[in-house]
């Protein structure tokens, strides 16, 4: 195999750091392996990446049934987005394009994982961390993975080393939740080896048959802490029902509640050990997805249940980062970027009482569909940057994908990209900053079910499909139509007019561009 530029060095570092442990992996910078200086001026970046939060989730965003303060405090002082959006409706497309600058429709196998699938990002090319690296940067993420480890080609052994994996495409260090956590093994991965796993009680993962002698959402439905609606009942972990089979494993096995306490811990260490030199966080946290178990101290903190008290509990990580920074005098030199992988789902798989108890709270603020949807409430998200003294407060109206954020941290970081790189994404630092207020001249949606639109101005066109109309039980409008559709969203932000029979020289030209831009392969020239 043949490394680019941009991980040559990075693998280097990262074959080396995976051989280390504990604090000699987080005290080791890049002097050994890098002769280039390192400038003073580069911020340190920290992007905190939420799961399933919605357009109308947080206070900031006009949510008033659940308080956020540290995200509001955030908006306060720094630019929020209107119409930001994630690539694509579902987790692992999103996680693929933001950290690739690559549309994972593009790619087959991109669509949602199994907990056991084999890494989906190609190690020689380049990706967010490791152009961050070759800037000088020491990467870590933390959090919810879900773009596979392994090579793909041989069933993965958990009991050893689990690689290809964050390393190899550019992490100096990686805690993983491997997939989500509602999927087995439900284990922390660090590096490239299972936390706390006993060798004498080895884990067993299949995706395709129950595990003998294991007990599953099924046969022990009644013993269940939290009963499931729809899948979910593979076998039981914890008392809850999960998705794919798993044995062994017992001294390794999260604690659902205290998953959050435990990726903070690992979010502010890696902040305290790279303190010295600019460093990157992909801090990918696991709240609000199912199963929404929050720790006890956030329990009953809302009218909500389970899903109201997530959010909160989310907030409070964003807050022990922004606390860590401010204890450390970090803040002023350090990008937040606060976004989502994709809109609301309310039953997403288990009995947590989030449809009956969310009152007048609006997941989607005054958006149509949510997580799976072609609608808007499938991919427009919050985005918040906050940068002290380089960021003006304010509201920003401006197009921007998530797909562009590589190249534009590579302009900020003054990184160069060749025409082989990020295919899609395009240099939006002056939006992202607040410096220019237009953006994108379009921006492409993508729906779990391979639906695609577009948006240019306040028009948004989508395809035409033949595909499900309801998101499976979760009763989501997944926006699949068999004619084309046509909204204008400064009219109709709810979708809810079509206007294709209307405007057939819009929908012409529309459809056009889309067609355009699916078979270029690359948006970026």
């Amino acid at each position: 195999m043949t490394l680019t530029k941009w991980t040559r060095r990075c693998f280097m570092k990262s074959a080396l750091l995976g051989t280390l442990a504990g604090p000699t992996l987080f005290a080791m910078g890049n002097e050994s392996l890098n002769s280039e200086p390192v400038r003073a001026s580069l911020p340190n970046i920290v992007l905190i990446y939420a799961d399933d939060i919605g357009y109308g989730d947080l206070g900031c965003y006009g949510a008033t049934a659940v308080k956020t303060p540290n995200a509001d405090r955030l908006a306060e002082q720094g630019l929020k987005f209107t119409n930001a959006y994630a690539s694509s409706a579902t987790c692992t497309p999103s996680r693929y394009s933001l950290l690739t600058g690559q549309y994972a429709w593009r790619k087959e196998g991109t669509d949602i994982l199994p907990g056991d699938s084999g890494l989906i990002i190609n190690t020689n090319q380049m990706t967010l961390p490791s152009m961050l690296c070759s800037a000088g940067y020491t990467a870590g993420v933390v959090g919810k993975w879900h773009l596979g480890l392994g090579d793909g080609k041989s069933e993965l052994d958990w009991n050893g080393d689990i690689k290809p994996g964050p390393l190899e495409i550019g992490f100096d260090y990686s805690f993983l939740i491997p997939a989500t956590n509602d999927r087995v093994p439900c284990v922390y991965v660090e590096n490239h080896r299972v936390v706390n796993l006993d060798p004498d009680d080895p884990i067993e993962v299949s995706y395709k048959n129950p595990i003998p002698g294991v007990p599953t959402g099924k046969t022990n439905r009644d013993r269940l802490k939290m009963d499931w609606s729809h899948g979910h009942n593979d076998s039981v972990i914890n008392g809850i029902g999960r998705i794919g089979f798993m044995s062994g494993g017992k001294s390794a096995l999260w604690d659902d509640q205290q998953i959050a306490g435990t990726l903070a811990e690992k979010s502010t260490a890696f902040i305290e050990h790279n303190k010295d030199k600019p460093f990157f966080l992909y801090f990918s946290v696991h709240d609000i997805h199912v199963p929404r178990v929050p720790h006890p101290q956030f329990a009953g903190k809302t009218d909500m249940g389970p899903r109201g008290d997530a959010i909160v509990e989310f907030d409070w990580l964003v807050g022990q980062i922004v606390s860590t920074l401010d204890r450390l005098n970090l803040t002023e030199n350090t990008l937040i970027i606060l976004s989502s992988d994709n809109g609301p789902v309310l039953d997403d798989g288990y009995k947590d009482q989030a449809v009956a108890r969310v009152g007048n709270h609006k997941p989607a603020g005054p958006l149509r569909g949510g997580k799976y949807s072609i609608f808007d409430a499938g991919t427009r998200i919050p985005l918040i940057v906050h940068w002290l003294d380089h960021v003006k407060p304010g509201i920003s109206n401006a197009f921007i994908s998530q797909v562009d954020l590589i190249a534009s941290l590579a302009h900020l970081t003054g990184q160069i990209l060749t025409s082989q790189d990020a295919a899609d994404s395009l240099d939006m630092l002056n939006t992202l900053i607040g410096k220019d207020h237009l953006g994108r001249d379009h921006i492409i949606e993508h729906s779990q079910f391979g639906t695609l639109s577009i948006r240019i101005g306040d028009w948004k066109y989508i395809e035409s499909s033949d595909k499900s109309k309801v998101a499976w039980e979760t009763g989501i409008e997944t926006g699949n139509d068999a004619v084309p559709q046509l909204y204008n969203l400064k009219d109709d932000p709810g979708e809810r007019h079509n206007l294709a029979a209307g405007h057939p020289e819009i929908v012409d030209k529309l459809k056009s561009m889309l067609e355009k831009i699916k078979q270029s392969g690359r948006t970026r020239s």
